[in-house]
């Protein structure tokens, strides 16, 4: 029994190294690799790049007030339509009491001389009239008196500028009333009522009191990387992509290429401005962060193949054609073809040489047998 126990563990420890040499020597033998084939074929191809930036109006112009005071009303929102002229707010004067002083010390002062004036002129006008007063005097003394009348009409119109901030007989032409200085859609309005205001001078910005643009004329204005700058011009065709609005795209035209780059986190980078086209059925915001697409160079109608067909040898490229006289069932053959190419981007290569649209040529490693 003992004997045939044994004989039975020989035999398995057998089998079990036989086994394992023959596994062992499956795995040494070389697979059969199995490769997609493509066909050449013609279509057109385009080398891109990419800039980011944004969307926005080409005139956006802020509204400074031509006088301080306190906001008393606001007649228009953000996102109405104005014109030019439009009013968008009115202002109260609030004077300031040494200028208002001033100005009504003139008035009183200009009173006097103007009733002086007048009392000097009708006398000379009844003494010019009994002739006993020469013309040359009475002249002299008519322009005294208009001299006197402008200056109280003038100190009288200060007075009601640094009180009311407006001049009776000024009419409409009023720094009260804020209008707009182009036609467009009001952006902003960063002041309420009430808030103070002040204008614009040698030493401050003055406060806006609103930011019109005209949304009819849209740019995109983006950065270009310093290692594409150089094959891009004024005059190229752009494709704008919106993230805003998917699935929509929109043609532009580019207008402004910077002189002067920018370093920004190591990179230097170019603006640029394109003119964009935007259908009216389209609603655009300002500031919508958008992609440019520049053709760069552009081939039609030529013979292309993908870009992983192609082996690259120092300054040489070949493909590989599929011999199908030699390959048999799963077995490929291919043989090395040496191939000129062109333009590329990056997924498909133009081939101007070497081929043709009938040749089956290997691709993409497929399976390993």
């Amino acid at each position: 029994m003992k004997k045939i126990i044994r004989i039975v563990l020989l035999c398995l420890l057998g089998i079990l190294v036989i086994g394992t040499f023959v596994y062992l020597w499956k795995k040494a033998q070389p697979k059969e690799l199995v490769y997609e084939i493509v066909q050449p074929s013609v279509q057109t191809i385009s080398k891109k790049t990419v800039a980011t930036g944004k969307i926005e109006p080409r005139n956006e112009v802020e509204i400074k007030p031509q006088i301080s005071g306190i906001i008393s009303e606001i007649y228009k929102d953000p996102g109405d339509g104005v014109k030019e002229g439009d009013v968008i707010a009115l202002i109260k004067v609030i004077p300031e009491m040494t200028t208002l002083n001033s100005a009504e010390s003139r008035v009183n002062v200009a009173k006097i001389d103007y009733e002086q004036a007048d009392t000097d002129f009708r006398r000379a006008e009844k003494l010019f009239d009994a002739k006993v007063l020469s013309k040359e005097e009475f002249e002299k003394t008519s322009v005294t008196y208009f001299k006197a009348k402008e200056e109280l009409q003038n100190a009288t119109d200060n007075l009601e500028i640094v009180r009311d901030g407006i001049a009776k007989r000024s009419g409409e032409f009023s720094n009260t009333k804020i209008r707009s200085t182009i036609s467009g859609t009001i952006l902003d309005i960063p002041i309420k009522v009430g808030n103070s205001v002040i204008l614009a001078n040698n030493f401050n910005d003055g406060t806006t009191i609103a930011t019109v643009a005209d949304m009819s004329d849209m740019i995109f204005r983006g950065n270009v990387d310093e290692s594409e700058v150089g094959r891009i011009h004024a005059g190229m065709p752009i494709v704008l992509s919106i993230g805003a609005l998917q699935d929509m795209t929109f043609d532009a035209r580019l207008e402004y290429v910077s002189p002067k780059g920018t370093e920004e986190n190591g990179a230097v980078t170019f603006e640029i401005k394109a003119a964009a086209r935007i259908p009216d059925s389209v609603i655009i915001r300002s500031g919508y962060s958008a992609n440019a697409e520049i053709i760069l160079s552009q081939r039609n109608n030529v013979l292309t193949v993908p870009e992983g067909c192609v082996e690259m040898v120092a300054d040489s490229a070949f493909v590989y054609s599929l011999d199908s006289a030699a390959s048999k069932g799963d077995k490929q053959v291919f043989s090395r073809i040496p191939v000129t190419v062109g333009l590329s981007d990056g997924i498909n290569i133009e081939i101007t040489g070497g081929i043709s649209p009938e040749m089956k040529l290997r691709g993409m490693l497929k399976e390993a047998m």
